[in-house]
């Protein structure tokens, strides 16, 4: 399968080289020429566990240098979806499928301005990445990876299950589900529970457990975004902030990607995560103080990067 990944950071350059390593033709594109040149190069170097290996890849700054390919995966941070969904309609074209596995809510939709809904995969992957510099990630750790089809359903959903089990074969255990939604709400608690947080603060995941104080402010954070799922109607796990506080165990030595986009002084995904359920909240008159003080202090710090 001929597969494009638009956004070539650390998850989409760790896809990739999966991908590529079984047997796809890939293709990543990205802006950041420097990254883009060294794959070109050397391609990229991957660690994982102090083991190092290299992948070679076919890599663009411009999409139109790849042409049309059949699967298209989106993996740009929420803040540059809009432009990312316009590259992928042109890789797109008529007959290939476009599929989201970003952080936060309302990449699929920002996506379907540009490319039909029923031609739209979305989903979570638990796999973790960082990047270390041009040409070079590290592999974090892991997980399962869920997919299914944005809008409709029968033939569709046969794609989301091949393409899980392409991915699947190619090393990156996956499953196709025939509801999506609240898969991504489930992927959407865990950074609710972790991200701004851990920002913030300057700590690791699992460090949230360490103080009564700071579990207690990312279940409540959990619970008001847990009440606006429930509020649309959305079936959710039945105590979300003690699964949050599993992958926090589970990741502890990890920095959130929150974490490190403060760090590096980039702009972050808060207004996809504990912003969305904010806005999500007003609109049905739900109370969300905790979500809404995290938002506004991860957007302050923004504002005075340079300061």
């Amino acid at each position: 399968m001929k597969i494009a990944i638009v956004g070539a950071g650390a998850m989409g350059s760790l896809f990739g080289a999966l991908l590529a390593e079984g047997g796809h033709e890939v293709w990543l594109c990205d802006i950041w020429q420097d990254h883009i040149n060294a794959l070109e190069q050397n391609g990229l170097k991957i660690e994982r566990e102090g083991q190092t290996r290299n992948v070679r890849l076919n890599a663009a700054s411009d999409p139109r240098q790849i042409g049309e390919s059949e699967l298209v995966l989106i993996f740009v941070k929420s803040t540059q979806t809009r432009s990312a969904a316009e590259s992928a309609a042109l890789l797109a074209g008529r007959n290939g499928w476009v599929m989201t596995l970003q952080n936060g809510m309302g990449n699929a939709e920002t996506i379907a301005e540009q490319t039909p809904s029923n031609r739209i995969l979305a989903g979570t992957t638990a796999h973790g990445a960082t990047m270390l510099k041009a040409g070079s990630i590290r592999h974090a750790g892991a997980g399962p990876t869920t997919v299914g089809m944005w809008a409709g359903g029968g033939k569709e959903f046969e794609i989301a299950r091949q393409i899980a089990d392409q991915f699947t074969q190619a090393g990156i255990e996956s499953a196709a589900v025939e509801a999506v939604r609240p898969v991504i709400w489930d992927k959407l608690l865990v950074n609710v529970g972790i991200n701004a947080i851990t920002a913030l603060s300057g700590i690791k995941n699992g460090q949230i457990l360490d103080l009564e104080s700071t579990r207690e402010l990312s279940r409540a954070a959990v619970e008001e975004a847990a009440s606006v799922a429930r509020a649309q109607g959305i079936e959710i796990r039945k105590d979300p902030a003690a699964h949050v506080f599993q992958v926090a165990a589970a990741t502890a030595a990890n920095r959130s990607s929150m974490g490190q986009d403060v760090d590096h002084r980039r702009p972050s995904e808060i207004k996809a995560i504990n912003g969305f359920v904010v806005r999500e909240a007003e609109s049905m008159g739900i109370a969300a103080p905790v979500n809404r003080a995290l938002t506004a202090l991860v957007e302050t710090m923004e504002a005075h990067y340079n300061h």
